[in-house]
């Protein structure tokens, strides 16, 4: 799970930085879109790196997903019984991290079916052209409530996980605690903020 998790923050990281290109205009937006198509050219064939980063991607979120419902199984056969005194309250973002899950899974399938596939994209989806499929999606206000309440479930997860997979892989100590919590916080609103800027810039006409 924690393997599996911080290949898909890395993808998190590269993907709020390719993002953000939309503030430099349609020229480099789509420049940016097209090169995710021939990346790896001409040792490999057109969209071939594109599908294998798919593919690890898609192979990290089954192992993330096995991997929770496997631990969520074993917790309740350690306690099958809640204890009679409640532990020390949780953060927030520790107690929501299945149902934000849940929705991340969800929202996953749609992001792909409106800017992957068009299927479910507002108006007239247009291959090639990514800067304005965006424009498309965000100036629908289902579209920005869907993206807003997704990236703030990113946040979330991010700032418990990856502390957590610090303690995991054995990273973290009492010595770096400190440091791995300010790491983990620093992420989860670099990259929170980050996703929903392209959304509230369209809303306001800052992309358009």
């Amino acid at each position: 799970m924690a393997v599996s998790g911080l290949l898909m923050l890395g993808y998190l990281v590269a993907h709020v930085a390719g993002n953000l290109k939309v503030f430099f205009g349609p020229e480099e937006f789509n420049a940016y879109g097209h090169w995710l198509r021939v990346m790896g050219a001409p040792v490999l064939h057109h969209e071939w790196a594109l599908w294998l980063v798919r593919i690890v991607l898609l192979a990290a979120v089954v192992a993330h997903a096995v991997s929770a419902y496997q631990l969520s199984r074993r917790d309740v056969k350690a306690r099958p019984t809640a204890y009679v005194h409640r532990r020390k309250r949780s953060s927030y973002a520790t107690r929501t991290m299945r149902w934000g899950g849940i929705i991340l899974a969800l929202f996953i399938v749609w992001h792909v079916l409106d800017l992957t596939t068009g299927t479910v994209h507002p108006g007239g989806f247009e291959e090639g052209k990514p800067y304005q499929n965006v424009v498309d999606t965000f100036s629908t206000w289902y579209g920005n409530v869907i993206y807003i309440v997704a990236m703030l479930a990113v946040g979330l997860h991010v700032r418990h996980g990856f502390w957590s997979a610090a303690q995991t892989l054995g990273i973290g100590s009492a010595r770096r605690e400190r440091l791995l919590r300010g790491l983990a916080d620093t992420l989860a609103l670099v990259l929170t903020a980050g996703f929903i800027s392209v959304p509230v810039a369209v809303m306001t006409g800052v992309v358009s």
